[in-house]
């Protein structure tokens, strides 16, 4: 039988989705299936091989995958004349909301927002598979409570919600505006200095 190693490696380059433990095992006959750490030793021994490499093995929330680390993403988007899709300030925003005030309805998004949710972005964000209705709030109108979904963590490289970054605090404006002011009075000097505050 071929070794181990390669033959993980060989399972995660034969699938377009992410691999569990699970589903790995289920691959091998009964009287050849390794056990969960020796799987496991196989799958880290992958990961370190890759190492400083073209490819990576990551872990997400389905399982382990092979990708393309990020630092090359300049060269391969070359690879293709369209553009990777854009999205709106809106839909990221809805998602955003989505994904750290999970379960929450669509009304309170609107509430949060300041103005109303668009039906094409919730659609978006449903036919992407990043979200999924969970169920209805008990009040009037039983309106649908919005979550996240694994595919939605798949796509950004998390294994858990716990992975999302942790959201700034609110910022006082009058330090904020001590701030600029001070930037602005030390370029005075310097007129070729064109770069914005990161306020």
């Amino acid at each position: 039988m071929p070794q181990l190693k390669a033959i993980v490696e060989a399972l995660l380059l034969a699938t377009d989705a992410p691999l569990n433990i699970e589903r790995l095992l289920e691959v091998f006959p009964e009287a050849e299936r390794p056990d969960r750490d020796t799987l496991q030793a196989a799958l880290a021994a992958l990961a370190t091989d890759y190492h400083g490499r073209g490819v990576e093995l990551v872990e997400v929330a389905n399982g382990f995958r092979l990708q393309v680390p990020k630092a090359f993403s300049p060269w391969i988007s070359r690879l293709w004349e369209e553009r990777a899709a854009s999205y709106s300030r809106a839909l990221l925003e809805t998602l955003a909301l989505i994904a750290y005030r999970q379960p929450i309805t669509r009304g309170e998004i609107e509430d949060v927002r300041g103005v109303s949710v668009s039906s094409s972005i919730m659609k978006t964000l449903q036919e992407r598979g990043w979200i999924k209705v969970i169920g209805h709030r008990e009040v009037p109108g039983r309106p649908a409570l919005f979550a996240t979904t694994r595919v939605f963590l798949d796509y950004f490289n998390l294994k858990s919600l716990s992975e999302l970054p942790s959201l700034a605090g609110p910022r006082d404006l009058d330090a904020i505006g001590a701030a600029l002011d001070s930037r602005n009075t030390q370029r005075a000097g310097s007129p070729l200095q064109t770069e914005f505050p990161d306020v």
